[in-house]
């Protein structure tokens, strides 16, 4: 039996738009999805959005920055075309939206798309919206910025954090310790057998991205049966995995 979790990175962003509710929904179908990842940053108003890059310009027909722009105008985007003609007319989401979509469903991996203080009590706005839903306890917020990951803490120290790791060096179960997180994602190039299992013996769960081969998905899987696998193909998990 397999244990290594399948997570849908920005939802089935292999085959639909990411980071929109049709990916989500095509995660969702899938049995086997348990989490989905996603990306969240603030309008120009203040309201959590679920997108990916700091531009409009690659997923949507808007352009400028996702902070320039104010909620009613993005909502009116077309945030699909760019991935086929079937997708034409897909939204640029709202966080509430996609908690509405998963809960009870399937878990959310958050990550909050910061830099320095580019969005000011962006951690505040998406934990009260996460708690007026009940949703604490499905959810872990994940972000490369050190100090959004403390602000989440200070806000309610009841929340699972995540800390994203990039670097090519240094010592991430070190820095996951220092933060207070729970949880380590981590590109699948950097792991190895025993960093694995001294974040496993320290409580850490770990999440490898992006993994879209098979061949990478088994090598992952053999390394450590709790290592979570982050994915743009969770169909390419389900076939290597589970033969469907």
């Amino acid at each position: 039996m397999i244990k290594n979790m399948c997570v849908a990175h920005r939802g089935f962003s292999g085959k639909a738009p990411e980071n929109t509710l049709a990916a989500v929904r095509m995660a969702i179908a899938l049995p086997y999805v348990r989490w989905i990842e996603i990306d969240v940053q603030l309008s120009k108003d203040g309201v959590p959005v679920v997108i990916h890059d700091y531009s409009l310009d690659r997923t949507t027909n808007g352009h400028g920055k996702v902070k320039d722009m104010d909620w009613e105008p993005m909502k009116r985007l077309d945030a699909g075309s760019w991935k086929g003609r079937a997708f034409r007319g897909e939204r640029v989401p709202s966080l509430e939206q996609v908690l509405d979509l998963a809960k009870g469903r399937l878990h959310l991996n958050i990550e909050l798309k910061t830099i320095g203080n580019l969005y000011p009590g962006i951690e505040k706005t998406v934990i009260d919206l996460i708690s007026s839903k009940g949703m604490r306890d499905e959810v872990v917020l994940t972000s490369f910025e050190a100090g959004a990951l403390q602000r989440v803490k200070e806000v309610d120290s009841r929340y699972k954090t995540g800390l994203i790791y990039d670097s090519r060096s240094g010592d991430p179960a070190m820095r996951v310790k220092e933060l207070g997180c729970s949880f380590l994602s981590i590109s699948f190039t950097r792991l190895n057998p025993n960093l694995t299992k001294l974040l496993n013996e320290q409580g850490v769960k770990v999440m490898a991205w992006t993994v879209d081969k098979a061949k990478e998905m088994r090598r992952v899987a053999d390394m450590h049966s709790d290592i979570m696998i982050c994915t743009n193909r969770p169909d390419i998990w389900g076939d290597t995995f589970l033969g469907v």
